[in-house]
């Protein structure tokens, strides 16, 4: 549907001044954002993915079946007003976004129901992921005893002493605690059940035992055996973490990065390098690209019968194939190779290739293939970041000078240097709001650190890797990998550096997602717009983030298990921690809070100005001067190897019951008190985690069920008198 508007007209006749001139101008304003229009589409088309995971309940399809009549309405109207046919497309769009949502949560196979005991089970190989102790396999077909084949992937972690050297498609024989995949460990938080549901992950445990492993009959290497095969040679020739590193440049698994040095990458604002993306994928074309055509003009015959930039493009999109395959073609390599492949095509018919209208295109793609993806952050940052760069280098273009074949070393020097810090910028500036809600953290010092390290992967890591796959068949890497290991080593050096300056990377609490979604939509204005009219996005975009940051994070929060209990003062937070809590969750809990440290509950006495006074029996808990109180009772820790510890003081809970506003306890409260709000073991088992916000307004409790509401996704309530389905194994942070 084309949206340009090619004439305007002014009014005929005696109309009134001011309406003919608004009208002229409402023409001229049009006509000005040519090409404009249809970018926005695939922005309704995100709008209405993330409307279908709004709801409590699970939607029906009746969108999907109204989006293809209403575009086709649109385009009939678009011929007569493309203004209001452009209105209907947007509507159209959403529809379609909010169906085949519902669509593809619709077709994937339904959550497993594994035991709560070990089993043992048996599955074919799909992947190996090194790990810095260890193993991890991702098995399908899975058989757990001589039951039938389950429709859904297993994860587990084989036993770090464990010789057995498992590949992919080889069968593999192993007894071990499964689990399924977590519930979120904050109300509002990552849902990690939902990623599994939609990745066809069913869940992942640890090894009891050795496997045993059946190999595959031979065959041709698959990618998945080839992959395999790159890890292991690239980690025998470079030892240590640079090796981790440098198999997740060319595979893909980040899986063997020691956490110090993913922490150290994480803070300097580096962390988008290990991730399998826009940069590398432009690297590995753009280098493959440049290559085949200086082959070509070195040969003057081939050079005059050959095109030599078409040639050399679409060889340039083969390895760029080739990599996806090879880094196990996830949705953020296939949405690389989608923009990729976009601007491949507009260098050969001669057009500009980074557009806002390829961006588009790249994402409506992502977004009808693998909807779920639109709430991740790697969906979000990195279009986000190639939107800030799109429309960055349309405002520069033709304001800087041109770096043509007579300009001096020194103004080549200058636009380089000046390009890789508006590059820095504008994508650390796109990425910053969005990286603070997944994960509560700004990079300070990210243009330091990138001002670094992505020349060296971009002119030396990068480019040696690809001549090492080149050469690995021949046996003769070891050259090649040793300049990438050199390379690999000196960015480690630079994100250490700039992890260690002050206040590298601050933690704040994260923004509520209405905010980061009101954020979005004034940078998609900012963004697609021509001339003024995309300034109105400024505002939108402050006032957006001003009014997220300006909401307090929760007072109290309860983990799922009830073993972490965090309480928010002015003075910092507080824990009340069982033994056996996870180090997971107090970690997430303090990054919802927005601190990086807390400090435990006193045995007894009174801190944070008053606002917390405990005994041994219980604590009162009371943040803000005039709000509710609330009441943690106290009790003993489960002894080894008993599901229940001791029930609250009866004293105790006498005493604030009906006087605070809430009681909260590690144990199920008994008898229940009528006047008062509780939280308890029995409330958690059953909601799921809890938040607490407390006011001048009362008091208001959220559920990480209430949260979610009944979808496909979220398990449903548990019954009394069944198995307690408490976590049998420590949770794979991969799954």
């Amino acid at each position: 549907m084309s949206l340009a508007l090619v004439r305007i007209e002014r009014p005929e006749g005696d109309e009134p001044g001011l309406v003919a001139r608004l009208r002229v101008r409402a023409m001229g304003l049009a006509a000005r954002q040519q090409g404009r229009f249809a970018p926005w589409l695939a922005v309704a088309l995100g709008a209405g993915v993330l409307a279908y995971f709004q709801p409590a309940e699970e939607p029906t399809q009746g969108a999907l079946w109204l989006a293809s009549p209403l575009a086709a309405l649109a385009i009939w109207v678009a011929r007569r007003a493309r203004l209001a046919g452009w209105a209907l497309g947007m509507l159209a769009a959403a529809l379609l976004g909010f169906g085949i949502a519902g669509w593809h949560a619709a077709r994937q196979p339904p959550a497993l129901d594994l035991p709560s005991t070990a089993v043992v089970l048996t599955g074919r190989v799909a992947q190996v992921e090194l790990l810095p102790q260890g193993r991890r396999v991702t098995l399908e077909g899975v058989r757990l005893g001589e039951g039938e084949a389950l429709p859904r992937r297993l994860r587990v972690r084989l036993r770090p002493a464990d010789p057995s050297r498992p590949a992919p498609g080889d069968t593999l024989r192993i007894r071990a605690l499964l689990r399924p995949p977590p519930p979120p460990v904050v109300p509002d938080g990552w849902d990690f059940q939902r990623a599994a549901y939609f990745s066809g992950l069913g869940g992942s445990g640890f090894a009891l035992g050795p496997a045993e492993v059946i190999p595959a009959p031979p065959s041709l290497p698959g990618f998945a055996r080839l992959r395999a095969a790159v890890e292991a040679r690239v980690e025998a020739m470079i030892p240590g973490a640079a090796g981790a590193v440098a198999a997740a440049l060319l595979t893909g698994s980040q899986a063997a990065i020691p956490p110090a040095e993913m922490t150290a990458m994480r803070d300097s604002g580096l962390a988008h390098l290990l991730s399998v993306s826009g940069l590398h994928m432009t690297i590995v074309m753009g280098t493959t690209f440049a290559v085949l055509r200086l082959a070509i003009a070195l040969v003057p015959w081939l050079a005059l019968r050959v095109p030599g930039k078409t040639v050399a493009a679409v060889g340039a999109l083969a390895a760029g194939i080739g990599y996806t395959l090879l880094t196990g073609a996830q949705v953020p390599v296939q949405r690389s190779l989608a923009m990729a492949a976009l601007v491949t095509l507009g260098l050969v018919v001669g057009r500009r290739a980074l557009t806002v209208r390829s961006l588009a295109i790249a994402a409506a793609l992502v977004l009808l293939l693998a909807p779920a993806e639109v709430l991740g952050p790697s969906f979000q940052m990195s279009f986000a970041a190639v939107l800030a760069l799109a429309a960055g280098w349309e405002v520069l273009r033709g304001r800087l000078p041109a770096a043509g074949p007579r300009a001096g070393w020194r103004r080549r020097l200058v636009l380089a240097v000046f390009g890789l810090v508006v590059t820095s910028v504008l994508a650390g500036a796109a990425t910053a709001p969005i990286g603070l809600y997944h994960f509560g953290r700004l990079q300070l010092y990210g243009v330091a650190a990138n001002a670094v390290a992505v020349p060296l992967t971009s002119l030396l890591v990068m480019p040696a890797g690809m001549l090492a796959l080149v050469l690995m068949p021949f046996g003769l890497e070891a050259p090649a990998l040793w300049a990438m290991g050199q390379g690999v080593e000196a960015i480690l050096a630079s994100a250490r550096t700039v992890a260690a300056w002050p206040e590298a990377s601050p933690l704040r609490a994260p923004p509520p997602g209405p905010a980061l979604a009101l954020a979005a939509f004034g940078f998609c204005w900012l963004g697609l717009w021509r001339g003024r009219l995309r300034l109105l996005g400024l505002p939108v975009m402050a006032a957006a983030l001003a009014g997220g940051m300006a909401q307090p994070p929760p007072d109290l929060l309860v983990a799922g298990d009830s073993r972490l209990i965090a309480l928010r003062t002015a003075d910092g937070v507080f824990l009340h921690r069982l033994p056996g809590a996870s180090a997971f969750a107090r970690d997430a809990m303090l990054r919802r809070l927005g601190v990086a440290e807390a400090a435990p509950l006193p045995a007894e006495g009174v801190v944070a100005r008053g606002a917390i006074a405990c005994t041994p029996a219980a604590c009162r808990f009371r943040p803000h001067p005039g709000s509710p109180e609330i009441v943690l009772l106290r009790t003993a820790p489960p002894a080894r190897g008993a599901r229940r510890g001791e029930p609250p003081d009866r004293v105790e809970l006498a005493e604030a019951c009906g006087r605070a506003a809430l009681l909260v306890a590690t144990e199920p409260i008994r008898p229940r008190c009528r006047a008062s709000a509780a939280i308890d073991r029995f409330t958690v088992w059953r909601e799921g985690a809890q938040a607490v916000r407390l006011g001048h307004a009362g008091l208001q409790v959220q559920s990480e069920r209430g949260s979610r509401g009944r979808r496909r996704w979220v398990p449903p309530l548990p019954i009394p008198g069944r198995p307690e389905a408490l976590p049998m194994a420590p949770l794979d942070r991969g799954a």
